[in-house]
């Protein structure tokens, strides 16, 4: 019976712990609510950038932490790149832009 109840107590534990750690965000993790809300973002944005007849053609890394949107890649001039973080900035959701377009 003793064993019963330590069997019962150390899966509650268990799963205790594991429920914990899909909801505990920090600084370099995510929640999976929050990877799902970064992945439409991320979608929204790449569709966006697309959208825009000066940028369409060019290949543009886009990538999302928390909300803040990553752009890499290599553009013909500044010009491209201002354009490409202000349609990012647009998107509904983005909280902030890395612009880490390179000009060749």
């Amino acid at each position: 019976m003793i064993h019963l109840r330590v069997l019962h107590l150390a899966a509650a534990l268990v799963l205790a712990t594991a429920l914990g750690a899909c909801t505990t965000s920090t600084r370099t993790t995510e929640t999976t609510g929050q990877y799902i809300d970064d992945a439409g973002i991320t979608t929204r944005v790449k569709a966006a950038i697309f959208g825009d007849a000066s940028l369409k053609t060019i290949e543009i890394g886009v990538e999302t932490f928390k909300g803040t949107v990553q752009l890499s890649g290599f553009v013909s001039n500044e010009g491209v790149k201002a354009q490409a973080g202000r349609v990012a900035a647009g998107v509904s959701g983005v909280t902030g832009v890395r612009n880490s377009l390179v000009v060749k």
